[in-house]
């Protein structure tokens, strides 16, 4: 694909920006945003790791990773600001899947330790536990909120902060986990994923395409249930005092 061809698929953008504009939708600027941030950062991204992958160097390497872990924790962060330190808890959970998943990966040499793959897989393990983090913190959140009485109740009659607890951060845990799950359920009935679909596109043997996907989607699975649960028991007992008792912001 050249910048040309490349160019008219901006059609693409067209298309729904006349509609809103049509519509009066009111959602034409942040179509346009949307549109040049996406262009923007991925052309940076792109030759950012073209300069990466020609150095071939596993300190440019990890430094990438770094950075989306970075960039990750500091999306999700946002909704988590009634969690206390809930920045160092993310970076937690989201180094501990990446070291699990490239441990596994490249321990049972099951993919090489080069940036060519170390660095597209953690975008999307990285990737998708944030998403899963935010689904789990807004989840939770709301869970508290609704709840306040029945945790009170439990921590009244001389209940731990976890029994108080416990029913709404399960809840948590499995919302945020079900998107994923049934995901995978439909995975090549409903939709080809992403993956898969980029390496036939671009010539790759379809049977080896399946099975690099079901790479990812297994590790996707892994993801979504380690960061839900690790997010939940470190983020929990930030939302009682001392006293165990339910914090004011919740109330």
């Amino acid at each position: 694909m050249t910048y040309f061809t490349l160019s008219l698929t901006l059609l693409f953008v067209l298309i729904p920006l006349l509609l809103a504009y049509y519509l009066k939708l009111g959602i034409e600027k942040d179509i346009l945003v949307a549109t040049a941030r996406s262009v923007i950062q991925l052309l940076i991204v792109g030759y950012l790791l073209q300069f990466i992958f020609d150095q071939d160097s596993p300190i440019f390497m990890m430094l990438m990773v770094g950075l989306i872990i970075f960039a990750a924790t500091h999306n999700a962060r946002k909704k988590g600001i009634n969690y206390k330190g809930i920045t160092w808890k993310l970076i937690l959970t989201y180094t501990t899947i990446e070291l699990l998943t490239q441990a596994i990966l490249i321990g049972l040499n099951i993919t090489p330790a080069t940036p060519q793959y170390v660095i597209p897989i953690s975008g999307m393990v990285v990737g998708n536990a944030m998403v899963l983090s935010i689904l789990f913190l807004n989840r939770l959140t709301s869970e508290v909120e609704d709840k306040q009485d029945e945790i009170e109740l439990i921590l009244s009659l001389g209940g731990s902060t976890k029994q108080a607890i416990h029913r709404q951060l399960l809840t948590s845990i499995k919302a945020s986990t079900v998107p994923t799950i049934e995901k995978q359920k439909t995975m090549g009935l409903v939709q080809l994923p992403g993956m898969m679909s980029g390496q036939i596109i671009a010539g790759a043997d379809p049977i080896q395409a399946v099975q690099f996907q079901l790479l990812i989607l297994f590790i996707l699975l892994t993801t979504a249930i380690l960061t839900s649960i690790m997010l939940g028991f470190l983020s929990y007992p930030t939302l009682f005092t001392e006293q165990m008792q339910l914090k004011q912001t919740f109330k």
